[in-house]
């Protein structure tokens, strides 16, 4: 069973940093992509940031710049590290698994129940 369990979530004020870890169980992590996506309040799922089995990145153009996405396939761990955070950056950040060979996110993936980051002072 695919179990995908996001952490560090935190109040971070404008222009701090704030790192999310999410530790995967349940598939092979290293031979997989890996996507970050997010809610804000009120509206729908947006894609941030994608990591391939071979280390290959993409980012949303709305974080581009101040985040990173990273992958520890010892620890079977994905991380995104938000810097520069904007109040716009609130929302609901999720992990997402893709199916085996698939390097574009899709919105039915597998995803896991989230960690809250607020951006306020």
């Amino acid at each position: 069973e695919v179990q995908l369990v996001e952490s560090g979530g935190d109040l971070v004020q404008p222009g701090g940093s704030v790192t999310l870890s999410c530790v995967a169980s349940g598939f092979t992590f290293s031979i997989v992509a890996m996507s970050w996506v997010r809610q804000a309040p009120g509206k729908g799922l947006e894609w941030v940031s994608t990591i391939t089995s071979g280390n290959s990145v993409r980012y949303a153009d709305s974080v581009k710049g101040r985040f990173a996405i990273s992958r520890d396939n010892a620890k079977n761990t994905l991380y995104l590290q938000l810097n520069s955070v904007k109040r716009e950056d609130t929302a609901m950040y999720y992990c997402a698994k893709h199916p085996y060979g698939r390097s574009s996110y899709a919105y039915n993936y597998s995803r896991g129940q989230g960690t809250q980051v607020t951006v306020s002072s």
